[in-house]
């Protein structure tokens, strides 16, 4: 039997799991002989459970992650047997407490994008705020914030993220500004929060991203500290899936 009265306060603290579910749950209750504290049980694993579902929900679009590039999709049998074994390591997120870093290497087209959103994709199922960005894009988006004097109110937005996923940091050629405000979020990130990079650059081609030597050294050492790095020696699947297709039209011809 529903009470008026009784949603008035389930809505007032907060419990909508409770709203929906206790007249259905106190009849099943009573049919079934259970106790006041098991029913009570019953409802609150049920809004224990709601939470989670909203939490992992609200920061799965906080994470912006490609919605396709997940543990699921992801064809694990191509990666060296090495590299397979660190991603699965790393879906339990325990690399974040100690604000580990995340580098993986490779050719384009060998999978860099897909690990990283795949492992991004894992540690939000458990709870873990992620940001998944283009470098270019968020570079842009800090130059903006540098110039309308919120550099400091932006990195500090960053700053939430447990785990900030810079996808091909190797694409782009920066400009000194460029390099500054990139260098800058490294920096503030370094020892605190975790980094995930993408790049198809190793450590010793970084001077094309950063022109300055001892600021190439400087950022290469603040990511490298604390870091695991995943290398993908794998041929592009880009091009393997391009060869099939042509192969089957081939075929069919």
């Amino acid at each position: 039997m529903r009470s008026q009265t009784l949603e008035i306060r389930l809505k007032a603290f907060h419990l909508p799991s409770f709203l929906s579910n206790y007249d259905e749950t106190a009849s099943k209750a009573e049919k079934a002989g259970w106790a006041h504290v098991r029913y009570l049980e019953t409802l609150a694993e049920l809004e224990a459970e709601d939470r989670q579902n909203r939490r992992v929900e609200k920061l799965l679009r906080e994470a912006k992650l490609p919605r396709d590039k997940t543990l699921a999709t992801l064809e694990l049998d191509r990666l060296p047997v090495t590299v397979r074994n660190q991603v699965k390591a790393l879906c339990d997120g325990q690399f974040l407490p100690n604000a580990t870093n995340i580098c993986a290497f490779g050719n384009p087209g060998t999978g860099k994008t897909h690990i990283v959103a795949a492992i991004g994709h894992e540690l939000v199922r458990r709870g873990h705020s992620v940001l998944f960005a283009p470098v270019s894009a968020l570079v842009e988006k800090l130059l903006v914030a540098k110039r309308d004097l919120r550099l400091t109110k932006e990195l500090k937005r960053l700053d939430r993220f447990a785990c900030l996923i810079l996808d091909d940091i190797g694409y782009v050629q920066q400009d000194r500004e460029e390099m500054e405000v990139l260098f800058t979020l490294l920096s503030e990130r370094y020892e605190r929060q975790s980094v995930m990079i993408t790049s198809n650059l190793v450590f010793s081609k970084w001077d094309q991203i950063f022109k300055d030597p001892m600021t190439t050294a400087a950022a290469i050492d603040r990511v490298v500290h604390h870091s695991i790095i995943l290398e993908l020696n794998v041929p592009s699947y880009r091009a393997e899936a391009a060869q099939k297709k042509k192969n089957q039209k081939v075929t069919a011809v």
